[in-house]
């Protein structure tokens, strides 16, 4: 397995973050990285478009795997079929004070093709990553 873990702090209340990375139909306004649509539930199957800097942009159908609505979210993709290049998608909100929070944004890879696909790829994926966190930091605190 092989981890993509960044993070940010945030000068706005947790809860707020939370309402802005869920009302993804506004993520246009925003969010440069990455489009969803569907609805966060564990089980549901959602339709995801990710744009890495300088890289072509991609087209998941991704389920989500876990929803614990103000905290976590996570859902799992496969290119092909499970067990080639899986990758487990995830951001997790947590409050710091009363009006900070910290964002962490991550991805776990595994499969046949990880290795490969992330020496190709992983390091404009680690930058897409940043871009959103800095989109979201600089939507929350002008919010």
């Amino acid at each position: 397995m092989r981890t993509i873990h960044t993070e940010i702090e945030i000068a706005a209340p947790a809860p707020q973050v939370w309402d802005i990375l869920m009302a993804t139909d506004k993520w246009a306004e925003w969010n440069p990285f990455a489009k969803v649509d569907g609805r966060f539930a564990v089980g549901e199957r959602l339709s995801v478009r990710i744009a890495p800097p300088n890289k072509k942009p991609m087209k998941f159908t991704p389920t989500v795997v876990k929803f614990e609505p103000g905290r976590e979210l996570r859902w799992l993709g496969y290119l092909g079929f499970p067990g080639i290049f899986d990758g487990e998608h995830g951001f997790r909100v947590v409050p710091e004070s009363a009006g900070h929070c910290r964002f962490e944004h991550f991805e776990t890879f595994r499969g046949l093709l990880a290795g490969p696909i992330l020496w190709l790829a992983g390091d404009a994926t680690r930058r897409g990553f940043e871009t959103m966190n800095r989109a979201l930091k600089a939507k929350a605190e002008g919010a």
